[in-house]
């Protein structure tokens, strides 16, 4: 069985195509500029090289539809006939309550995801052009949902609402939903599997940090709490966006600055977080070079950035009564050791104990990095969100 896995962003359209029998990867890239000048597509071809293809994408049915003549292309494709694909599953940013699984998508399922595009108006979207541009090329193919606030939809009432007044949660469903759903999931029953241990017996704290971060209390198989709320500005610190901030501080900040609602934003968006207090990157890798050459604001960002993951996972462990098993995954979490130690670092009072040596050596593959004699395991486990959503859809079919 082959499943198309479509993520479909504003201005980009990231893919991968598996093989399920095998649970290989047979081809993936990402469509980016969609709709502005200089688009383009990168492909990783089946023998691991990579391909840059200039080409006009005006809006996202052309964009699926050159990515399904790229599946096919004589040179470069891995398929001879697009009948070969069995269905396409599409990652969904938001899907407010209305969602706690993953679902195949129908007419009724899509006008109910439609609902919620008021909670992601970038994102919903561009999902569901995503979904139709496969339905006008490829009439009566099966499409499956998988939504990035699903797995959160386990979380008590009490973890879950802000202490705002009701009726805005009532008229306009205003509360904390979580993302990076897809990616706890994945890591948190595979840590178990590499384990060799029951997930619904264990309290995993899961760190999904990458230029976007979240963390995630996961008690016995289920999602209890999660550190980004209504929209993904909430929680830690991340690249561009300033996660957890007061909101006095905010209208505070817009009163000065004069700024809109749009303004602010775009402000704590797109300006804040790690490269808000360098000013130089949002990425980690620059940061820490800054860092070890003296630059002050760099030193300051690592410090606030490893401190409130520290904080966060203080956090959970006591609202879960204690915790089995820590996981790091995404790009900074798997491959930045600086940080994973310092996080770690004087947290043996929680049972914590990190191997030095082992945890520097690891970069992007599953790896217990605690000492034998830690009470809480420290896993490093690559997140597979592509897979996640492709084993979804094939169990849907």
């Amino acid at each position: 069985m082959k499943i198309l896995v479509l993520n479909c962003g504003s201005s980009s359209i990231k893919y991968a195509l598996y093989d399920m029998d095998s649970k290989t990867v047979m081809t993936s890239g990402g469509a980016e500029r969609v709709g502005l000048d200089g688009a383009f597509v990168k492909v990783k071809l089946a023998n691991g090289k990579k391909k840059q293809i200039m080409h006009d994408i005006p809006e996202h049915t052309e964009g699926v539809k050159f990515i399904f003549s790229l599946l096919t292309d004589p040179e470069i494709g891995v398929i001879k006939n697009l009948k070969e694909i069995d269905a396409v599953g599409h990652r969904m940013v938001h899907g407010g309550e209305k969602f706690n699984k993953s679902v195949v998508l129908t007419d009724e399922v899509l006008k109910v995801f439609e609902e919620c595009n008021d909670l992601a108006p970038l994102h919903n979207p561009a999902n569901l052009k995503g979904v139709n541009a496969v339905t006008e090329l490829m009439p009566g193919l099966p499409q499956v949902g998988v939504f990035d606030t699903a797995f959160h939809q386990t979380m008590p009432d009490y973890a879950y609402m802000y202490a705002i007044p009701y009726e805005l949660y009532e008229k306009y469903g205003i509360r904390r939903y979580g993302f990076h759903g897809t990616s706890h999931r994945y890591v948190s029953k595979r840590v178990c599997d590499f384990l060799g241990v029951n997930p619904e017996e264990k309290k995993v704290i899961t760190c999904h940090i990458g230029n976007g971060g979240s963390v995630a209390a996961v008690k016995y198989g289920k999602c209890m709490d999660t550190s980004m709320g209504l929209t993904p500005l909430e929680g830690v610190m991340m690249g561009t966006r300033s996660g957890d901030i007061d909101g006095g501080a905010v209208s505070f900040i817009q009163k000065k600055l004069n700024l809109d609602a749009d303004g602010i934003s775009n402000l704590l968006n797109k300006k804040s977080g790690v490269f808000g207090i360098t000013g130089i990157s949002s990425d980690m890798r620059e940061i820490d070079a800054a860092a070890e050459a003296g630059d002050k604001k760099a030193v300051l960002a690592l410090n606030m950035y490893n401190y409130r993951i520290k904080k966060y996972i203080g956090a959970y462990a006591a609202a879960m009564g204690g915790a089995d098993i820590i996981v790091m995954t995404a790009g900074v979490g798997e491959n930045q050791a600086s940080m994973r130690a310092e996080v770690c670092k004087d947290m043996e009072w929680m049972g914590i104990k990190i191997d030095k040596e082992k945890n520097e050596a690891i970069h992007g593959e599953e790896a217990i990095i605690s000492t034998e004699d830690s009470k809480v395991t420290v896993v490093v486990i690559p997140t597979d969100e592509e897979l996640m959503i492709a084993t979804d859809t094939m169990n849907l079919l």
